[in-house]
């Protein structure tokens, strides 16, 4: 996970970081899409429910690279490229990318501590 100069967040997929944003739009299509509200996924994320399935991570973050500029037809392409074993991995950073859409003063605070050199120390 990385803070763009921009504050954009960012995460590795498919070998390159790229930011990765949901706004209303994105969590929208979401919701119409599945049989899921965001905070629904969002408790199965935290353990308060039953697992999220694998559809929903990978279409969350297909949305979220859509909201960080890339096109649908690029974004399906990408997340669809990743193989099964990326699954987990993808979970934990669809837990981030949730984090920081509800939570964005922990991408201030993690800024604040790189530029003060606390990063890292108690």
């Amino acid at each position: 996970m990385t803070i763009a100069a921009t504050g954009a967040y960012e995460e590795e997929l498919g070998g390159a970081y790229r930011p990765l944003v949901l706004r209303n739009g994105e969590i929208e299509r979401f919701e119409q899409h599945h049989d899921l509200g965001i905070f629904g996924l969002w408790d199965q994320l935290f353990g308060r429910g039953p697992a999220p399935q694998a559809r929903h991570i990978r279409d969350l973050l297909a949305l979220a690279l859509v909201g960080g500029g890339m096109s649908n037809r690029a974004a399906d392409d990408l997340i669809s490229s990743l193989p099964p074993s990326e699954n987990l991995r993808l979970r934990e950073i669809a837990t981030r990318v949730l984090g920081v859409t509800f939570l964005p003063a922990v991408l201030e605070e993690d800024v604040k501590k790189k530029a003060d050199g606390s990063a890292g120390t108690p």
